[in-house]
């Protein structure tokens, strides 16, 4: 399946601003579009290979488990032997994943690092999700949210599920009124826990 790269992104990945009225639900409804999760693709491929169709669909990078370079384009994602390419980090920055794809997220088990950083679909919910997914509650190290609005404290409170975290770096985000009660919970239950603040 080959994608051309103008219709491959969503708008906010294109750093346009989502058109008014009737355009604007159209983008949503083709955002949606991208985020579906396609079971059987994932049966087919594996879940590190769906989950990279996935977000590069939706105009996030990831990089592989032993590569330096993020892969970005969806039609050169590498070929091989089924399973051989394990996501170890997500760049999600101005993409357009939502809560009904985080479901693509199941089956990673390499995944250290992921960075959400100005995704207007990004909520409490998808944190709460993310938390609540049993592998990256043992492989995720490192996680950044950045300008994500929609994210209040019970969202980051959330991430204390996440056994493994030991960074966390909160930039832009009006979302959050209680930063120091909601860092406290965190480093209550993550003491090895580094939190970088930029709330300003």
């Amino acid at each position: 399946m080959r994608l051309l790269t103008k219709t491959a992104h969503c708008v906010t990945a294109l750093n346009k601003s989502p058109p008014v009225g009737g355009s604007r639900q159209f983008w949503g409804w083709l955002n949606a579009v991208f985020n579906k999760v396609d079971y059987e693709r994932i049966k087919a491929v594996g879940p590190d290979r769906a989950a990279s169709e996935w977000l590069l669909r939706c105009g996030a990078k990831v990089r592989f488990q032993g590569f330096d370079r993020w892969q970005h384009d969806y039609n050169g994602l590498p070929t091989g032997p089924l399973g051989r390419y394990k996501i170890q980090a997500i760049d999600a920055t101005e993409s357009c994943i939502m809560y009904r794809g985080f479901d693509h997220l199941d089956g990673l088990k390499h995944l250290e690092e992921i960075k959400f950083h100005r995704c207007i679909y990004i909520e409490d919910t998808c944190m709460e999700r993310l938390s609540q997914i049993e592998n990256l509650q043992a492989s995720l190290h490192r996680v950044e949210l950045v300008s994500c609005g929609n994210v209040t404290d019970k969202g980051v409170i959330a991430l204390h599920h996440l056994r493994n975290l030991d960074h966390l770096f909160l930039s832009d985000l009006p979302g959050i009124k209680e930063k120091e009660k909601t860092v406290e919970r965190l480093k209550t239950a993550l003491p090895k826990l580094v939190v970088e603040l930029d709330l300003l």
